[in-house]
């Protein structure tokens, strides 16, 4: 491996520990003085993170807390130290105040769960990434007065983004959307700029001047002339594949047919029109187009069915937002402001601008002097109620802890909650079991310097049938005292897709997360690299890049439990609200929050949830 890649993973673990001559037990004291975001490597769920819950839950294994005195006692525990969980915090101490007494367990080394913050000091710059919850949806249209009303809680104008995330720069820099055809599905590879296709949500607020026709775009495809012939058909035929039926058959047809069996069922396309689409659904669904209804690539714009005989789906004006409201470090920054209100005194500052680059000292989080307390490294497996109270069982450096609270709320993953609580009855167990995650992968890569994408044309690649099916330049934000990169010849971060699964084999939902997550948890940070320098090098290669001079550092953010979904598979979801209330009704004094209990991966479903949980304990 290339001694050029950062490994402050172990700069600022091990090797710091040796150096200072410390001893086994003075390097777990030491532990909290690590600072988690700037760690490098594989994060995400991290190795430490999953293996005792998995112990339970897959393998069957009991724990028992019996002989673990219940040293502590707090108002309300907290299981989950993601957004839900860290707002459950907020919205009790708003209903109790300042003075109740609150811990919160997380089992990463990290709090904010999927609202993931990377950090990189390269070439003498700070280059600040997001490793999973990405963005505010929609604020305006989607979020609650709830959700609405944390964010002005925590001081969050969302009018800041517009003049935060610069809509043109790209453009400005005659940069295009392009798409990456790899050689082992189309025959060679080919990158191809200036695709006019503009996704929902698209924050470009201008066409940029390299876009081309779809003839042109397609023309450049390495797929047989009939083939391309078939693509500009497909955006500009008008004719109706389902003419006869009734609009009430047709969307039968579209709600129980993939969109890949669409296009070379229904539309008659080849099986090398269909590879042209295979990867562009799954950064939104986690599932490639073999197992996405093409009701569903209908709504988001895909193309075919423009000469169909009905009416226009209506989104409300949620796609009318333009997709902006992002931190620098996606939503780990709601994560840090949230912290930030729960421990006084654990980072300077009061706003949405001055969180971005303030320090945080991780040793506060767990300090006894504190009313909230956050616990990292500590993986909860049971919870019982026991009188008037709930007993919450935990592990912590391998070794079981109780505390006792007046309420809990689980704003942990659906599926665990089971066998955390086998109390609960059993139709709320099997709704809560409903739940699936689709697992995912954000990787940030650093590189020296962005001039081969310049030279290409491209800031935002789909690699429709790649191990990384999207690869782009950072989010243009500049907030606080951060700026994002301007100069092509220095540093800046990239934001790479991997959706692991098993496609074009005919299986549901359920069942593609469960092959593509234990594929995730078997790769080693080593197997992401060599697959992380391979595909850059074909994708970049002819505008001059090369990866052993030109990366500087690489995370991986591995979510083996990734989007969260509900149903057995896309296609079977008449009972999805059903199973969804059933599966959050409260226990006692035991409330369940989480996107999950939303039935989406949504940070505004996560934070009504929290609200939820809280008005379901207190009244």
């Amino acid at each position: 491996m290339p001694s050029n890649i950062s490994r402050r993973d172990f700069l600022n673990g091990v090797a710091l520990t040796i150096a200072a001559g410390l001893t086994p037990w003075d390097r777990i004291m030491a532990q909290p003085a690590r600072y988690p975001p700037a760690l490098t490597g594989m994060r995400g769920h991290h190795a430490g993170s999953f293996e005792v819950a998995h112990e339970l839950a897959r393998e069957g294994r009991a724990f028992s807390f019996d002989a673990a005195a219940i040293a502590e006692r707090y108002d309300l525990v907290v299981v989950g130290g993601g957004i839900s969980g860290l707002a459950a915090a907020h919205f009790y101490r708003k209903a109790y105040g300042s003075n109740a007494r609150i811990l919160i367990l997380d089992n990463h080394d990290d709090f904010g769960g999927h609202a993931k913050r990377n950090e990189f000091q390269v070439d003498g710059r700070l280059i600040i990434g997001y490793g999973g919850s990405e963005s505010i949806q929609s604020p305006r249209s989607l979020w609650s007065d709830t959700a609405k009303g944390l964010l002005r809680d925590l001081g969050v104008d969302v009018t800041r983004f517009e003049t935060a995330f610069a809509r043109n720069f790209y453009a400005d820099l005659g940069l295009t959307r392009g798409t990456f055809f790899a050689r082992e599905a189309f025959g060679r590879d080919a990158l191809v700029a200036g695709d006019p296709s503009a996704p929902a949500g698209e924050g470009t607020a201008q066409r940029p001047p390299g876009v081309k026709s779809r003839a042109d775009f397609v023309t450049e495809f390495p797929v047989s002339d009939a083939g391309k012939i078939q693509l500009v058909a497909l955006y500009e035929d008008m004719r109706d594949p389902l003419a006869g039926k009734s609009a009430e058959e047709m969307l039968k047809v579209l709600r129980t047919t993939s969109y890949r069996d669409f296009l070379t069922k229904i539309w008659g396309c080849g099986e090398e029109v269909a590879n042209c689409f295979q990867g562009r659904t799954l950064g939104f669904f986690g599932l490639g187009v073999d197992a996405v209804p093409a009701a569903d690539a209908r709504d988001l714009g895909y193309p075919g069915f423009q000469g169909l005989n009905l009416p226009k789906p209506d989104h409300g004006d949620a796609y009318d937002e333009p997709y902006i409201y992002h931190f620098p470090d996606g939503n780990a920054s709601i994560a840090r402001l949230l912290v930030r209100a729960l421990i006084p005194g654990i980072a300077p500052g009061t706003t949405m601008e001055d969180v971005v680059l303030a320090p945080f000292d991780y040793a506060q989080l767990d300090d006894p002097a504190n009313a909230v307390r956050i616990r990292l490294d500590s993986t909860c497996l049971n919870v019982r109620s026991v009188g008037g109270a709930v007993q919450v069982g935990y592990i912590r450096d391998g070794k079981p802890y109780r505390v006792e609270a007046g309420h809990v709320v689980l704003a942990c993953f659906h599926m665990i909650i089971p066998h955390l609580m086998p109390e609960l009855p059993e139709p709320q167990r099997d709704a809560l079991a409903h739940n699936v995650k689709a697992p995912l992968v954000y990787t940030n890569v650093v590189v020296r310097n962005w001039q081969p994408f310049v030279r290409l044309k491209v800031h935002d690649i789909s690699a429709l049938m790649s191990f990384h099916t999207r690869v782009k330049l950072d989010f243009p934000v500049s907030l606080g005292g951060y700026r994002h990169p301007r100069d092509p010849a220095g540093p800046i971060g990239l934001h790479m897709v991997h959706v692991p699964g098993e496609p074009n084999q005919g299986l549901d939902a359920r069942s593609q997360f469960r092959i593509g997550r234990l594929k995730l948890l078997d790769m080693t940070f080593a197997d992401f690299e060599a697959k992380i320098r391979d595909e850059l090098d074909r994708m970049l290669g002819p505008g001059g890049f090369a990866s052993d001079r030109d990366i500087a550092a690489i995370t991986v953010n591995r979510w083996s439990h990734g989007y969260s979904y509900v149903a057995n598979s896309l296609f079977d979801s008449d009972d999805y609200d059903e199973v969804l209330e059933r599966a959050r009704q409260p226990a006692g004094r035991v409330a369940i929050a989480n996107s999950d209990s939303g039935g989406d991966a949504y940070v505004h479903l996560a934070i009504d949830a929290a609200e939820r949980a809280i008005r379901e304990l207190t009244g």
